[in-house]
């Protein structure tokens, strides 16, 4: 796939794009950030971020689809990160996973909350994929609310230990899910516009 083929995402206030090596720096300064990091082992180094923004670019690149950059359409200021991406194989679910991680300033704006209903209208529309997961820390309040605002649901049979993950409050994750036809058309108003 050439990046003529890739896929933008646009919504009523955020732009979901290609990453671009002017991010690196608010990248960076993102996940360095311990509250950003909370859910987390550790912070990244710069240079880790800068190896991470390489690798969704270059998924984005060979794909069409994955962990897309978010911006600020009025601004482009660069907020975080939205996407799909395929469960770790070493994960005992499977499926494509819907995430999100947004820098500290752009917190309690809504803006998680939109990105992440165009990532599952790009999902369930042009991907056409029966079911979207959501993974997250069992912690993360924050995040497994977003999870519920978007209509997934929680079946705690499904919940597990990242064995990935140190041992402690980081190791136990929830799974959350959405098929397809629960997507539907009460959230056709929210479908982005694809680029």
């Amino acid at each position: 796939m050439t990046t003529e083929q890739f896929t933008e995402l646009t919504t009523e206030r955020l732009r979901l794009r290609q990453w671009r090596d002017s991010d690196l720096d608010a990248w960076a300064a993102m996940n360095a950030d311990p509250q950003v990091r909370e859910f987390w082992p550790d912070l990244l180094t710069r240079d880790q971020a800068a190896a991470s923004l390489e690798y969704f670019r270059d998924e984005l690149v060979q794909r069409g689809w994955g962990w897309w950059a978010v911006e600020v359409a009025a601004t482009g200021e660069f907020i975080g990160m939205a996407g799909l991406d395929p469960v770790d194989e070493e994960a005992p679910v499977s499926g494509v996973e819907a995430g999100w991680r947004l820098a500290r300033t752009s917190w309690g704006r809504g803006y998680a909350t939109e990105a992440a209903r165009a990532v599952l209208a790009h999902g369930f529309g042009a991907l056409r994929l029966p079911e979207i997961l959501a993974i997250s820390v069992a912690g993360n309040e924050r995040s497994r609310a977003l999870m519920r605002r978007l209509g997934m649901t929680h079946d705690p049979g499904e919940d597990f230990d990242d064995l990935s993950m140190p041992p402690g409050p980081l190791r136990h994750s929830v799974v959350y899910r959405m098929k397809d036809h629960e997507w539907g058309p009460a959230h056709d108003d929210r479908t982005p516009s694809a680029a």
